[in-house]
């Protein structure tokens, strides 16, 4: 008899192991993303980020690899270039490829994918920056741009060949929408390269889909010359929807939950601007009724740091300073850098200065900054797991 539980245990059947889940991360540059590793250590002095930090490092201060999700990265042109794709374990390094110790929101959506979920994850990522909805990403069945009546006007006035300029914008229609699609369905196809232990009779789902783009479509007042009005960017929330509903059909996925990251570049905004009717485009679709309970907005504004927006804005002013130094011939290379240092120091105080430390881009790339971007990819994992939980 006693024997008995000893046996029991020895004939014990290995858990049949959880299906892979694969999610989509596509957009232009705030997708890449553009936060150095450098701005990391600001954020230990913030009490809303701190926390995220220590989820983003080990103990003895090194950043985090995740254990459980992998990364395939497309940002080259074409599929098959090993050039313009990376992939691994996620880590620090899957931002911009520009530079190698960049994130974007991929670092830390993936590391409360692994804390909140307990399943094994591959993230597919396709990003590109300077890249539109209208054109670049603009989905099948919105049918090829066409130049609407302002644009037209507008070319005729400067001697353009409109006919050439048609050709040039059927060529680019859609280009990257559809190597976005064959490149996810490239991995999916043969997956184990990206997934390295991923075993076939495991199978896998695709359980969720991030946009986060916005930039181009925003800023271009030819394509949206009304977008100062309200309702300038509608055919903005049409072409969303139309993505969406594109993107489940081209890989068979009619129910896949998606969550758009809405464009919050410079915060909240005390009055009505072209800004706030883009945002309020972007998030419509999320509102539709064959949405409900499968589209959700995360409004990245509410993760903007208007202390450190100003701090970078006032930055520009020591550009300026050197600009004017250098063109005094008078003064020695020497001379130059202390003036230089002289002036940095009045302008800012030693506790604005390691503030400042935590930028490392432009406005439009959220500063670069890791206490602006974390946050983010956080709160986009966390409105992925809600469609897990039905809430």
């Amino acid at each position: 008899m006693t024997l008995l539980p000893l046996l029991c245990i020895g004939f014990a059947v290995a858990p049949a192991p959880k299906p892979l889940k694969i999610y989509i991360l596509a957009g232009q540059s705030n997708m890449e993303g553009h936060a150095k590793a450098t701005t990391f250590d600001a954020m230990a002095r913030d009490p809303f980020t701190a926390p995220i930090l220590r989820e983003m490092r080990n103990a003895n201060g090194s950043s985090r690899v995740c254990d459980k999700v992998w990364i395939s990265y497309l940002f080259g042109n074409q599929i098959g270039d090993p050039k313009g794709e990376k992939q691994g374990q996620l880590w620090v390094g899957y931002g911009a490829q520009n530079d190698s110790d960049k994130i974007g929101p991929e670092y830390t959506f993936g590391l409360y994918m692994q804390k909140l979920v307990d399943e094994p994850i591959l993230i597919i990522k396709t990003a590109w920056g300077g890249k539109s909805l209208h054109t670049d990403f603009r989905p099948p069945s919105a049918g090829p741009y066409e130049f609407n009546p302002f644009q037209l006007s507008k070319y005729e006035k400067q001697g353009k060949d409109i006919a050439a300029l048609k050709a040039e914008k059927l060529n680019a229609t859609g280009r990257y929408y559809h190597l976005m699609i064959d490149y996810v369905k490239r991995i999916v196809g043969d997956i184990k390269p990206a997934y390295r232990a991923y075993d076939p009779k495991q199978g896998y789902e695709l359980a969720g889909f991030v946009w986060f783009q916005g930039w181009n479509d925003l800023v271009d007042g030819d394509v949206y010359p009304d977008r100062n009005k309200r309702g300038g960017y509608d055919s903005y929330s049409t072409l969303l929807a139309q993505f969406i509903r594109d993107v489940r059909k081209d890989l068979s996925a009619p129910k896949m939950p998606f969550v758009v990251g809405v464009l919050g570049v410079g915060g909240a905004q005390k009055k009505e601007n072209a800004m706030v009717h883009f945002r309020e485009a972007m998030a419509a679709p999320a509102s539709l009724p064959e949405f409900k309970g499968s589209v959700v907005n995360v409004l990245t504004e509410n993760f903007w740091d208007p202390k450190l927006e100003e701090l970078v804005t006032r930055n520009d002013k020591v550009g300026k300073k050197s600009e004017e130094l250098r063109k005094d011939a008078s003064l020695t290379k020497e001379q130059r850098a202390t003036e230089l240092e002289k002036f940095r120091a009045e302008l800012f105080t030693p506790e604005e200065r390691k503030a400042l430390e935590g930028a490392s881009n432009r406005e439009y790339h959220y500063l670069g900054a890791a206490k602006i971007v974390a946050p983010i990819g956080k709160a986009l994992a966390e409105a992925m797991v809600r469609f897990r939980k039905g809430g």
